[in-house]
């Protein structure tokens, strides 16, 4: 199996097109690189629907702020790249930052509603580097299968509604979170925490997994539910920038004191030392990402 990566934009647009020349369908998954079994999964994913998959390394610099960790974020290049190998890809493409940032450039994607709430508003301008850069991606890869982790669900949610109001021809797959075996959502960032965060850092599947089954049981008052989640989260985490039970769909908020209907996006973000995890579960849909205790 051929295997190839291509570092400017001219390269992949030119081996992308060549697949499809081919008779080829083609998968895409894009990615900031660090990759771990999520990604992975990602892979298998675009397998299932594509005949030819490429993957999209790049540590888009516009999704991060000022304080936030563009500097520190993991770049194992040389082991992604043998992962991917390894994973049946065909095609890497690992720009330059000036490659997808032309000098003098001054355009940016944004997706208004769908970022007002959840993220948006600590992560202010994240959304429109998320947009901006993968918009490009797609700009350049034509025509493909892209997939996408649910574990990110409010990018999920943005990226669908670009591609839907920029007529672009690609089809969106949402693949569901992947999670070790303790419940934890596979994530990149992970790797900053200290063996005693990692323990604290269950408190994130824990606080879902109750919601879920209380839901379950047939508990629908939002405050219910926010507080049930709440107990378990903000005795560990080092502070929660927010536990919203929303519309799973346009992911607006639900009010404490309305009800979830029987499906619901139950959505936070939380700092465990200086790591911020993200994690969510759509009541009626997902299930527990923690196993009962026996």
């Amino acid at each position: 199996m051929s295997f190839d990566v291509a570092r400017s934009v001219a390269s992949f647009r030119e081996a992308c097109d060549a697949v499809r020349a081919a008779g080829d369908t083609l998968g895409l998954v894009p990615t900031m690189g660090a990759l771990h079994a999520g990604h992975l999964a990602l892979v298998a994913e675009a397998r299932r629907h594509a005949t030819k998959v490429a993957v999209t390394i790049f540590v888009n610099p516009t999704q991060f702020g000022p304080n936030e960790d563009l500097a520190r974020y993991p770049r194992p290049l040389e082991n992604d790249l043998a992962l991917c190998r390894e994973a049946g890809v065909s095609l890497v493409f690992v720009p330059e930052v000036a490659e997808m940032y032309p000098l003098g450039e001054q355009t940016r994607v944004h997706v208004a509603s769908l970022t007002a709430g959840l993220c948006g508003p600590f992560r202010p301008g994240h959304f429109d580097g998320v947009a901006t850069i993968v918009a490009k991606l797609f700009a350049v890869a034509g025509p493909s299968i892209a997939v996408f982790g649910r574990k990110d669900y409010q990018q999920l949610a943005v990226v669908r509604r670009m591609v839907k109001d920029l007529l672009l021809p690609i089809t969106l797959v949402g693949h569901p979170t992947v999670r070790d075996a303790d419940g934890l959502a596979l994530s990149s960032r992970n790797a900053y925490l200290s063996p005693e965060e990692r323990t604290r850092a269950l408190a994130v599947p824990s606080a879902l997994s109750a919601v879920v089954r209380a839901h379950a049981r047939g508990e629908r008052s939002v405050g219910v539910l926010r507080r049930c989640a709440l107990s378990i989260l903000e005795p560990e985490a080092s502070r929660v920038d927010y536990l919203a039970v929303t519309d799973a769909d346009e992911l607006d908020a639900l009010p404490d004191d309305g009800e979830t209907g029987e499906r619901a996006l139950v959505a936070l973000a939380a700092y465990v030392g200086t790591t911020r995890l993200i994690d969510n579960v759509v009541l009626g849909e997902d299930p527990a990402p923690r196993p009962e205790a026996s």
